[in-house]
């Protein structure tokens, strides 16, 4: 099986590199050994779909234009280890950063983009705060910039559902001062519930079964691997959650020196698109800009990853 998949690429490995004092398992794929590079970096924390180190020959329109670079972020699938409170931000950004010297040691000549998605784009903003150089380029999905859940942005949306007056109040009464784990599930699930922020109802989901399937049958994946998707060194962490709540991103975006490109779900609140369109106006820097995606939410949906590739090819070819 591994064989038959490795035929269509002519890279397709599946590599082990220390990061953050950490062995982890990437997965690298493409047609082409010159082709521009692409490192995604997976929302969550914790959560590595669309791509991860089980996804050979899973997305072939990609790599076919693309060297792939896919890592399940420590903590997860095949990853997974569990996340103390020891863990911060910066943790995840010096493990990104020790990735691209790894990947830049291995295609010294290659084009380098970054594919962030979620908790995943904090990462690509903090980590052109510290070397605004050390990519070519990002595009990033969902940007987080501040105000994640707590802000009135998602109460007054929630307003205007059906949502019960007592859960809403509760809701109400949840600060950034204040808040426990258990606060945020339950804003989480009245947006998955009650609106589209989360999956637009209208929008073409992403095809999940034959990733799903795929990722059963992959020969990087065991079973294990695959819970740890879901189920994994995250599920007690606090500390990260108690840094996304608090972050606000906005001068390290407005100050971006390579080309940076959000792509943003037109009903996402949980990454407020409304607030990302504000700041790319506001910067007045022509290497930051948005793109609006209809019918789509937070997740990415069959809109999003068609915007996704024809932007990537947009921005490789002005590299």
């Amino acid at each position: 099986k591994k064989k038959i998949i490795k035929s269509n690429n002519e890279i397709s490995e599946l590599c082990s590199f220390s990061l953050g004092g950490y062995q982890q398992k990437v997965l690298i794929e493409g047609k082409n050994r010159d082709n521009p590079i692409v490192i995604t970096l997976h929302g969550g924390p914790g959560t590595p779909i669309p791509f991860s180190v089980g996804c050979r020959g899973l997305f072939p329109v990609f790599t076919d234009e693309f060297i792939m670079v896919y890592w399940d972020q420590l903590g997860c699938g095949i990853n997974n280890h569990v996340i103390d409170n020891s863990f911060s931000v910066d943790t995840f950004v010096q493990m990104t950063e020790e990735l691209i010297e790894k990947i830049k040691v291995k295609f010294p000549n290659n084009k380098i983009m970054i594919f962030s998605t979620s908790w995943g784009s904090i990462l690509s903003a903090k980590l052109l705060e510290k070397n605004p150089y050390t990519v070519d380029s990002v595009i990033a999905c969902g940007q987080i910039i501040k105000n994640v859940f707590i802000c009135d942005e998602v109460i007054d949306t929630l307003a205007q559902t059906n949502i019960p007056v007592k859960k809403l109040e509760r809701i109400k009464n949840v600060t950034v001062d204040n808040f426990q784990g258990k606060d945020l599930q339950l804003i989480s699930s009245a947006l998955r519930k009650y609106t589209n922020a989360y999956q637009n109802r209208i929008g073409e989901k992403a095809p999940m079964g034959t990733i799903i399937k795929g990722l059963l049958k992959s020969p990087d994946y065991k079973m294990k691997d695959f819970k740890a998707i879901m189920v994994n060194g995250y599920m007690k962490n606090t500390s990260l959650w108690k840094e996304i709540i608090q972050i606000n991103l906005t001068e390290q975006l407005r100050n971006v020196k390579v080309p940076y490109i959000i792509l943003q779900g037109d009903t996402d609140i949980v990454a407020s698109t409304k607030l990302v369109k504000e700041l790319v106006v506001d910067s007045n820097n022509t290497c930051l800009d948005c793109k609006v995606v209809a019918h789509t939410g937070h997740m990415p949906g069959v809109e999003m990853m068609d915007t996704l590739l024809t932007v990537l090819k947009e921005c490789s070819l002005q590299l």
